[in-house]
């Protein structure tokens, strides 16, 4: 695990998420060193106590709701099943964040990303396996819902993560939107054959497609307070400071390239 020793000058906007007090150094000065974005976001997820608990604390209320709806679910009534994002929910993807950093990547990076997937080297989020386990001891469905592309082994890769990791996993409940990140439709057909407990997430997209608002930071914001019964309810949240559709609220796009207009946005949206 690399150690991280960054002045408070070099907190990134991430940063500022979690402490709410971050400052971007101007591109070209002596602090340069500590300007990627990445930095503070990183050695959270990397380091913290807290972003651990996140997951005991999302899966320990998944098995709350969980255990609710088995006690009152009748004969004759929907199946009950579960679904489940993978990337940042089930699946820890920290040895590529370590990776990104040590090259100096400020944002995430599809071809180091694309490279690193079928390496295998994911984690289990804490918490995770051992809910999923029971939830399928207790009969109940578990469908997988992802937005992966590393090419025609794409399922093969996300199959081998999953089990490699001591998942549950029946083939014909894992979803692998190659061309997409729209989940809306897969999860409506499930949800006309099943009474779906919980939706597990790192992104609001993960729940439904209305959060998917490009440049709208306000708009989303929004959306996701109309909705905020559900939250702890039905859908169950897990944290992800370092990518994820927040960034298009903020860019336009999920996957900005490290430029300065770039560094400028984010700067922007700190402050």
């Amino acid at each position: 695990m690399p150690a991280f020793n960054v002045p408070v000058k070099g907190l990134a906007f991430a940063a500022a998420l979690v402490a709410g007090c971050a400052t971007l150094p101007q591109l070209g000065t002596a602090a340069d060193a500590a300007a990627n974005p990445l930095l503070y976001a990183t050695a959270w997820k990397q380091t913290a106590a807290e972003y651990r608990a996140l997951y005991y604390q999302g899966f320990n209320i998944a098995r709350e709701r969980l255990d609710a709806a088995l006690a009152k679910h009748k004969d004759g009534d929907k199946p009950l099943a579960i679904v489940t994002d993978i990337d940042d929910t089930v699946l820890l993807p920290l040895p590529y964040w370590r990776m990104i950093v040590k090259e100096d990547k400020a944002f995430f990076d599809d071809p180091t990303w694309d490279a690193w997937v079928p390496k295998n080297e994911f984690v289990a989020s804490p918490g995770s396996v051992d809910f999923l386990k029971y939830a399928e001891e207790k009969g109940v469905e578990i469908f997988y819902v992802t937005s992966r592309d590393q090419g025609e082994k794409t399922t093969e890769f996300v199959t081998g993560n999953l089990r490699a990791a001591g998942f549950p996993l029946k083939a014909e409940n894992l979803t692998v939107l190659r061309d997409t990140s729209n989940k809306e439709k897969r999860q409506d057909e499930i949800l006309a054959k099943y009474d779906v407990v919980v939706f597990l997430g790192d992104n609001l997209n993960d729940f439904r497609r209305k959060y998917y608002l490009k440049g709208d930071v306000p708009g989303r914001i929004a959306k996701m307070e109309e909705d905020k019964a559900l939250f702890g309810n039905k859908y169950i949240l897990f944290p992800n400071p370092t990518d994820g559709h927040w960034m298009a609220a903020i860019f336009g796009t999920s996957e900005p390239e490290d430029t300065p207009e770039t560094r400028a946005t984010l700067r922007k949206a700190a402050e």
